[in-house]
């Protein structure tokens, strides 16, 4: 009975030794140098870059006021769709209707005098024909008409740029738009040379959304198409993530590209527009263009199989004589959550450790085992753990 008593202490040591210590960096104790091995390929996959971006009205129009005086009334408020032609604000226009009326006034006194020069010279050419006065007092009196002509005209022209002032004071929206901040309010005294425009009124029917792309970038869209033109017509549509990370639900198209590298950043500005039915999109607001491309010759690989030190991602190739490299790649920024999709650093045929990488070292040799291999390694360890962990069988084998 003791024998039986010490076998039995002897196999639960046994069972505690394999459960506590199966698993080594996370892979589990079927052979310290078994690990799981793929051999990598190329397959087609989605990509996406994302480009900062800026977002601006079709027409961002500064109203700014052309005469001077204390704005009287206010007709918007911020943030108003307002149509072409509406009337924004007032300015006081005393002033100005005196000058329209004064200037009026001239025009009045200025063909008055006209007519009374008209009537001389008629009288004069008459006594001139008859040899009562000589050619001096003729073209006197016709000097007279012409300046009466000019005087006219001088006035009428005093009358337009006053009638225009006065107009000046209703100041109306120049196109279809929204209304921007109201810096002055009614009482404020405004002028052309004030600091601040009195609002400014965004088109934002159609947006108008910019960003760069790097040199590298340019040369990849243009090479083999025949130009930026033809480049521009192949861009696809692209997506405009907002500042709260949702996307828009409508896809922009590339419409223009600046022909001129800015020589301090090395990138090229680029406009997309967007249609904006909703007035979700405001101007001044900022955001990412995200461009898809589809790739034939993709590599991408779990992101169990990659160790990320700081911003840097590595993986273990398998080479010959099955030992392992700490090999670095580039991975693109933007993934699923599951998988990584490699830039550089891997090439179809090369073959990687896929599960336990945190238990390796530079140059350590393995025994690399297929995935399915495995799996099925792993599902029997799991089972015998399991059997071994029951010691209910085993009290009963030996009558506890």
């Amino acid at each position: 009975m003791k024998k039986k008593s010490n076998l039995f202490i002897l196999l639960l040591a046994a069972v505690l030794v394999s459960c506590g210590g199966g698993k080594k960096s996370g892979k589990p104790d079927f052979g310290d140098d078994e690990y799981s091995v793929r051999t990598v390929g190329a397959q087609s996959a989605e990509l996406q870059t994302t480009y900062p971006a800026t977002i601006k009205g079709v027409q961002d129009v500064e109203i700014r006021p052309k005469v001077s005086g204390f704005i009287t009334k206010l007709c918007v408020h911020e943030g108003q769709a307002v149509k072409k032609g509406q009337l924004l604000f007032v300015i006081d226009n005393e002033t100005y209707q005196a000058a329209v009326r004064q200037a009026r006034a001239a025009v009045n006194t200025a063909k008055a005098q006209l007519n009374t020069a008209k009537l001389t010279y008629s009288n004069n050419e008459k006594l001139f024909k008859n040899n009562v006065i000589g050619t001096y007092e003729l073209q006197s009196s016709k000097n007279n008409l012409e300046a009466a002509y000019a005087a006219v005209a001088q006035a009428q022209a005093a009358y337009v740029s006053a009638k225009q002032n006065l107009d000046f004071c209703y100041i109306t929206s120049p196109a279809n738009g929204v209304v921007g901040d109201l810096p002055y309010r009614v009482g404020a005294l405004v002028s052309a040379s004030s600091q601040q425009p009195l609002t400014t009124v965004s088109s934002i029917g159609t947006m108008q959304v910019y960003f760069s792309v790097t040199e590298k970038d340019l040369l990849d869209m243009t090479k083999g198409v025949g130009g930026i033109n033809a480049a521009i017509k192949d861009y696809p549509a692209v997506k405009l993530q907002l500042a709260d990370g949702t996307v828009y639900n409508h896809d922009g198209h590339v419409a223009t590209v600046s022909g001129v590298i800015d020589p301090t950043t090395g990138t090229v500005s680029m406009r997309a527009d967007f249609p904006n039915p909703e007035h979700l999109l405001k101007s001044g607001a900022s955001g990412s263009i995200v461009v898809p491309h589809v790739s034939s010759s993709a590599i991408i690989i779990p992101q169990d199989a990659v160790s990320q030190v700081q911003d840097k991602f590595f993986v273990y190739v398998v080479g010959e004589g099955n030992k392992v490299k700490y090999t670095p790649v580039t991975v693109n920024p933007n993934n699923d959550g599951k998988n990584y999709i490699i830039e550089s650093g891997l090439k179809a045929g090369d073959r990687i450790v896929m599960n336990g990488i945190s238990g390796l070292t530079d140059g350590q040799k393995i025994t690399p085992l297929t995935e399915a291999q495995y799996q099925e390694k792993l599902k029997k360890t799991e089972a015998l753990g399991a059997d071994q962990g029951d010691l209910s069988k085993l009290k009963k084998a030996f009558g506890k």
